[in-house]
């Protein structure tokens, strides 16, 4: 039987956090599908740059990533229900809070467990783990 492990993210300039985050999660079951969230639905930090559909290619691409797909525009909990993942993992730092998700989960017959990837530490001083920090370096230096 097939473990099946949804990621989830904006994933905009896709950077090594994000790299470790789609490992981890990839590393908790057989089969990764991970969700792209579309420019309408991310309201808890600025508006991603690239459009979702390069975003979901770009995260594609990883090794560790058995699909992915842009999320539903109306009901970010449609493709989970669609899917029926046996687990959500949730990276460190994201904004969800996991028992709204694990209620939402209930109401909806969605059996599946949600977990927290762990943090990943920068290997040196310059390397940046977050999308906001990339593009505030690009303001810094070229802006």
């Amino acid at each position: 039987m097939t473990r099946t492990v949804i990621a989830q993210g904006t994933f905009d300039i896709l950077h090594p956090g994000h790299v470790h985050y789609v490992e981890e999660a990839a590393a908790m079951g057989d089969e990764l599908i991970v969700i792209v969230a579309r420019k309408a639905n991310v309201d808890h930090k600025a508006k991603p740059i690239c459009p979702a559909t390069q975003r979901r290619d770009v995260v594609a691409a990883l090794e560790a990533v058995d699909d992915a797909i842009v999320g539903h525009e109306a009901d970010i909990f449609a493709p989970i229900e669609e899917i029926d993942p046996d687990v959500i993992a949730l990276g460190h730092d994201q904004h969800h809070d996991d028992d709204a998700i694990e209620a939402e989960l209930e109401r909806r017959g969605i059996e599946c467990t949600v977990e927290r990837a762990s943090a990943r530490e920068p290997d040196s001083e310059d390397e940046l783990l977050s999308t906001r920090l990339i593009i505030d370096r690009i303001l810094e230096r070229r802006g």
